[in-house]
């Protein structure tokens, strides 16, 4: 079953705009004649399929597009052109801290959150106590969530994703936070997610992370499609991309 269909997904940026420059500068330069807009498009004509229980690793340096991809694919982005089908709840974890309130207590976000979701009270009181202990914030609950370190706040975020269960999770950079023992438990509650067939979008700078949890891979240049395909072998075509940068 197609869990995920995005068709010649492209985004648009503009730069230039008056509101980035100030309407003084603005109505300058249009009286000059100087005025200009530039259009950078930050995605360009990515195309792919992800079945039920596909994790698929987006691979790419810094501005490459990979998190402009992955806020379209979430819905917080429209696309410029092209088309998302999607089957199912998505969770995804894009920002560590988005979504939440600072004001609200740990327990009140976590209640906050699983609604945002579209689960129901009654899911998520079945489920608060597994997720507290497992983002390890029980002698927390009762805290405003703004006095949480960003390790206890991500640790938060992706207990309530995973825990969840959704459809499709999507993931941006979550499993390189926390220390070395989280950082443990929540690769091994991966697997477990996608055992259970839930459909994933993982980015990472870690090839070892991709390459270890994901079945298929994209590598993404500029904001264009590089290469598709099996994990392990996108993975070795990006590593010897990086050796060969890297040698320059």
């Amino acid at each position: 079953m197609i869990s995920l269909n995005v068709q010649d997904i492209s985004i648009k940026y503009m730069t230039g705009d008056f509101r980035n420059i100030g309407l003084k500068d603005y109505i300058v330069q249009k009286l000059k004649g100087s005025y200009h807009i530039k259009e950078f498009w930050a995605v360009d004509g990515i195309t792919f399929q992800l079945e039920k229980g596909d994790m698929l690793g987006i691979l790419g340096v810094n501005g490459a597009g990979k998190s402009t991809l992955l806020k379209a694919v979430s819905g917080i982005m429209r696309p410029t052109r092209g088309s998302i089908g999607v089957n199912g709840v998505i969770a995804a974890l894009l920002e560590l801290g988005s979504g939440f309130d600072g004001e609200l207590t740990v327990k009140e976000n976590t209640y906050l959150r699983g609604a945002m979701m579209g689960y129901t009270r009654e899911f998520m009181k079945r489920m608060y106590e597994e997720i507290i202990a497992f983002a390890e914030l029980e002698e927390f609950e009762d805290r405003p969530f703004k006095h949480l370190s960003s390790g206890m706040k991500s640790r938060l975020a992706f207990s309530i994703a995973c825990l969840v269960n959704p459809d499709i999770l999507i993931l941006d950079e979550v499993l390189s936070v926390g220390d070395g023992g989280f950082r443990k438990k929540s690769e091994a509650r991966m697997m477990e997610v996608i055992k259970s067939g839930t459909t994933t979008l993982f980015v990472s700078h870690s090839l070892e992370q991709i390459a270890a949890l994901c079945n298929k891979a994209l590598w993404m240049e500029k904001g264009r499609q590089r290469a598709l395909g099996k994990a392990s072998e996108v993975c070795g075509m990006y590593k010897e991309f990086l050796d060969r940068r890297g040698g320059r």
